[in-house]
């Protein structure tokens, strides 16, 4: 038995609940891993886990093994990875899921400035507008507007995620004036499927606070879809500044309630607790840092400011 492969499958089942998911994250095959966590729980005289059809916990001895074992993991990465790095350039591959919209407009910029000083690291992108679990989908780095979903994650917050109602200027052309959230419900309506607000949209006018029901006609996954329902002029939609920037400097979409903003999310950068040792990811996570240090330039160039979420 390999003691440190067999710690490792351990950590990795532990964090990600399910011995398929540790599996991919190592590149092994599932009875790889559950013959590694086997030898180990023999090695030990003890169970690790408490197996089920349909879940996969820690045993109260696996619990208190696993963060001896989480933090051991971690200083043996961070020693290979400093013995490599003294030998030869950083390589290997940075697994990353995004969001379409970031991934589409903003990432091919920081992966071509990220490869000019590592020209050996090579990366996979997932970009899509769903929720992922970078632990159970074997990912790096998820970029997202979602909090971590467990403690097994950590949140590198890049900037904020302001969100402007919008239209075409031929669509309200000829309309009565909307001056008041409640003057939305008159109109199709189209948006992002996982804001948290849901139906029940907050509105905040300096120290004037709206509370309205917008029904949408069109909830996507997708905000390009949402953009699109815009662009045809079938309605008024909420959408990210990132994505909309582009049409409200180009006179394509203007702003309506111009005056009242949501709560702001953040965009952040999600990653597994097993890899903020990794230079590679390490290197990566500054560079998006220091690339937007919390004021992201369409929001500069719309005239939105860190004291202004409108």
């Amino acid at each position: 038995m390999d003691i440190y492969l067999s710690i490792e499958a351990f950590v990795r089942v532990a964090e990600s609940g399910n011995f398929a998911a540790a599996a991919r994250q190592i590149g092994v095959a599932k009875s790889v891993i559950s013959t590694r966590v086997q030898q180990l729980e023999e090695h030990l005289g003890v169970s690790l886990f408490h197996r089920s059809s349909r879940a996969v916990k820690l045993s109260e001895f696996g619990i208190s093994y696993y963060s001896d074992c989480h933090d051991l993991i971690g200083r043996m990465q961070a020693l290979s990875q400093r013995s490599r790095d003294t030998t030869t350039a950083l390589s290997g591959t940075i697994r990353v899921a995004a969001l379409n919209g970031f991934a589409l407009e903003h990432l091919p910029g920081i992966i071509e400035t990220f490869r000019k000083s590592n020209p050996r690291i090579e990366f996979d992108v997932f970009a899509n507008d769903q929720v992922v679990d970078p632990v159970q989908e074997g990912y790096d780095v998820v970029l997202q507007i979602f909090p971590p979903a467990s403690e097994s994650l950590i949140e590198r917050r890049l900037f904020r995620m302001r969100g402007v109602f919008v239209a075409t200027p031929g669509y309200l052309e000829g309309l009565a004036p909307i001056s008041t959230p409640d003057d939305l419900c008159a109109h199709d309506f189209a948006c992002y499927r996982y804001y948290p607000w849901r139906n029940r949209w907050s509105l905040n006018n300096g120290s004037q606070h709206s509370e309205v029901t917008l029904v949408p006609a069109l909830r996507s996954n997708s905000v390009h879809l949402v953009q699109e329902f815009a662009r045809r002029a079938m309605g008024i939609a909420y959408l990210p500044t990132m994505v909309a920037y582009h049409d409200l400097l180009q006179g394509r979409l203007v702003r309506v309630l111009p005056e009242f903003a949501t709560d702001v999310p953040y965009f952040s950068a999600v990653y597994p607790t097993s890899h903020r040792a990794t230079a590679k990811v390490k290197l990566f996570l500054d560079l998006l840092s220091s690339t937007f240090s919390m004021e992201p330039e369409w929001d500069r160039l719309l005239g939105l400011t860190h004291g202004n979420s409108t």
